[in-house]
């Protein structure tokens, strides 16, 4: 099993979480949507995969590189 940690790009507010932990995605999918001054920004798979753990919950603020989710690319 290879693990890829999926990194927040901006500091902002989890609006939504579209995946389960045990969803299969594909490269480009969109995982979570993050809510920043006013725009909805999708946080996509940088590869296919299975979603292993999701860190973050609706309305959580992250900040930029911050751990989001866990995908299995092996």
């Amino acid at each position: 099993m290879a693990e890829l940690l999926v990194e927040s790009e901006l500091a902002g507010t989890v609006w939504k979480i579209e995946v389960e932990v045990g969803s299969t995605v594909g490269e480009g999918d969109t995982l979570i949507i993050l809510e920043s001054m006013k725009m909805e920004i999708p946080v996509e798979s940088p590869e296919s995969g299975k979603v292993v753990e999701i860190r973050v919950q609706v309305e959580q603020p992250v900040e930029e590189g911050d751990i989001i989710a866990v995908l299995d690319v092996g």
